[in-house]
């Protein structure tokens, strides 16, 4: 009898050693997949390579419990299996951040934050628990787990003033109330940030979609409806034709192109996945056809939209040989090649398009007024929508001219010219070209002293041109933040939503935030969030929050009444207005204790308490940080 009890004990201990190893392994595993991912999007990549690095600081803690050589209790075991599914939820979680659509992990970027931080939770939670002394873990290893605890609480207080800035041009870009379309003017610089600017990231982002589409089964129908328009704008500044409906099939005009699946595949162009007519070699070896990477490269992309790779130089090589291979297969399957446009340029662009805009720049120096006026209204219009004509524009020497116009006696003349300079800065060379023109001081002069529409799209230029660091720090030092503050004051609607674009851009740079505040920008944000019927409180929210990082802020900040509307958002406004008012509560009170005393006096505290309960992903993690900070406080009844 006792000798079977001996075996029993034995048996349970292998199958406890068995099990515990089974674990540990499988968790050494899951450490090595989400090792191996690389393709983060940049929205989130900073994020997930700091949880990658954390997470390998587990393996030295997981081989020490592997070696051990003893039973283990069934606690532990339990313990290493919410590890285990910490790990399990960071492994999707990262694998998602590596092949999701980087739209919406960039629309969704603060509710993707608050997942990591559920991760974190539940790690902290798991190794809280681990018997340490049980599984023979050693006293430097245990060290080494503490430091990355304390490292997973410090992540979650951090705000990432870039994931703000590209919430503000979303915001922007997906606004439907501005009848100038100068969301235009942020699409090129998201299909960077977001890197969605090659082909094959753009065909990587319509399989991504797709799959996002499928998977939402319906749910959230508006979101999925701006991401696919979203794309299909990034699409069109890249010369991709195809796009994505809701229901994630193909478009109509995608499903007429069926029949070049009959067509050998290396017939079609990459870009446009038409046959070609006129193939060329680029430096990378891939073919194309000739119109459409003119245009790529027109567009100043320098790399191989197939590849990815920057090309060496930018000449064409007529592709004989596959030319006639092409028109030997169209005369025997009797298919009719397409007919080349003979007055299409070099550049893609018509004969026709080329001779007027010379001819309207060279108008722009006439001795007429009137001929000076009906030549910059057409190049306003010319360079609105169309980015090969932005490109033209600047070829044929038009910004020069323009920026000469900018100071020309005549309002009109003047509101039509800075408004012609706000479309043609959508193209990133030309933000360069325009300022080193000198154009940035009269467009400031124009935002002090023009008519009301020059005043506004002279803000929105200020915005656009101000997307380039280089140019931030000049508008600062060329005194445009105070007549910006002033069109925040007492602009029209549009005026206001214009300063407030630029403003935020612009307040990005430290000492373009000093400048702000001496301007006068708090008071008039305190404005913008009392008067709800402008519907700005998130706008004057964002760029408060930049002020308030500032110590200049802070203390103009403590000397208005601004915290009594704090409280009063964070009861009564939006759910977006309660987490944009709880984020500068929270940054305030982190530097200043009396800024939360104040806020307790008003009674915010059982509306933060509210907010954990019901308020948004972010919302609920400012809410936490701050109840936990209020808990320090002395004076919390």
């Amino acid at each position: 009898m006792e000798r079977q009890t001996v075996v029993m004990e034995e048996n349970g201990v292998s199958s406890s050693l068995a099990e515990c190893d089974q674990v540990v392994t499988e968790l050494m595993e899951l450490i090595e997949t989400v090792g191996s991912y690389g393709g983060y999007r940049k929205t989130q990549k900073k994020e997930c390579f700091n949880m990658v690095r954390r997470l390998k600081l587990l393996v030295p803690l997981l081989e020490e419990i592997r070696e051990l050589d003893r039973a283990v209790s069934s606690e532990a075991l339990n313990c290493l299996a919410n590890l285990k599914k910490a790990l399990l939820a960071a492994n999707k979680l990262l694998k998602n951040c590596n092949y999701g659509s980087k739209i919406y992990l960039a629309m969704e970027s603060e509710a993707v934050m608050g997942i990591f931080h559920s991760v974190y939770d539940k790690l902290n939670q798991a190794l809280d628990d681990l018997p340490y002394d049980e599984l023979g873990v050693s006293v430097e290893v245990k060290e080494q787990v503490e430091l990355m605890r304390m490292q997973l609480k410090r992540a979650k207080r951090r705000t990432d003033t870039q994931d703000m800035e590209l919430a503000m041009d979303l915001m922007v870009v997906f606004s439907k109330e501005d009848d100038r379309n100068a969301d235009s003017a942020i699409l090129e610089r998201l299909a960077c940030k977001l890197e969605l600017h090659t082909i094959a990231d753009l065909r990587a982002e319509t399989l991504a979609v797709r799959k996002l589409v499928k998977e939402r089964g319906g749910q959230k129908a508006d979101s999925i409806q701006q991401i696919t328009d979203l794309l299909g704008k990034f699409k069109q500044i890249a010369g991709v034709k195809e796009t994505v409906v809701p229901d994630g099939s193909v478009s109509a005009r995608r499903l007429q192109r069926c029949q070049t699946m009959l067509i050998p595949h290396e017939f079609l162009c990459p870009i446009t996945l038409e046959i070609m007519t006129d193939p060329v070699i680029v430096s990378t070896g891939q073919t194309y056809e000739r119109e459409s990477i003119q245009k790529w490269l027109g567009s100043n992309h320098r790399t191989c939209p197939k590849t990815g790779q920057t090309l060496d130089h930018l000449s064409l090589a007529p592709n004989y040989a596959l030319r006639n291979l092409i028109v030997q297969w169209c005369e025997k399957n009797n298919v009719e090649l397409p007919k080349k446009d003979t007055n299409v340029g070099s550049d893609g662009s018509s004969a026709e398009i080329r001779e007027e805009i010379c001819s309207l720049i060279q108008n722009l120096s006439s001795c007429q007024p009137n001929v000076k006026r009906e030549s910059v209204m057409k190049i306003r219009m010319l360079s609105k929508e169309n980015p090969d004509n932005r490109i033209l524009i600047a070829n044929n020497g038009g910004i020069p001219r323009l920026v000469q116009l900018l100071s020309y006696p005549d309002s009109k003349i003047q509101e039509h010219t800075v408004t012609a300079l706000l479309n043609l800065s959508l193209d990133e060379t030309n933000k360069r070209h325009i300022a080193r023109e000198g154009a940035v001081p009269a467009i400031i002069e124009i935002l002090q002293n023009g008519t009301n529409e020059g005043r506004e799209n002279s803000a929105a230029a200020l915005f656009s041109l101000s997307m380039l660091d280089e140019n931030k720090v000049m508008v600062g030092n060329l005194n445009g933040i105070p007549p910006l503050v002033d069109l925040l004051r007492y602009g029209s609607i549009r005026g206001k939503k214009d300063a407030a674009t630029a403003l935020f851009n612009l307040s990005l740079n430290q000492a373009n935030k000093s400048r702000a505040i001496k301007a006068g920008i708090i008071p008039s944000l305190l404005r913008l969030l009392e008067d709800k019927t402008l519907g700005m409180i998130d706008e004057a929210l964002s760029i408060l929050l930049l002020i308030a990082s500032h110590p200049e802020g802070r203390n103009e900040i403590g000397r208005l009444s601004f915290i009594e509307t704090l409280v009063e958002i964070i009861k009564n406004g939006t759910p977006k207005n309660k987490e944009c008012a709880t984020s500068v509560l929270l940054e305030l009170g982190l530097n200043n204790s009396s800024f939360i005393l104040a806020a307790l006096q008003y009674g915010v505290y059982e509306h933060l308490v509210e907010i954990t309960r019901c308020g948004t992903n972010r919302a609920q993690r400012k809410a936490n940080s701050l109840l936990q900070h209020m808990s320090k406080c002395e004076h919390i009844p």
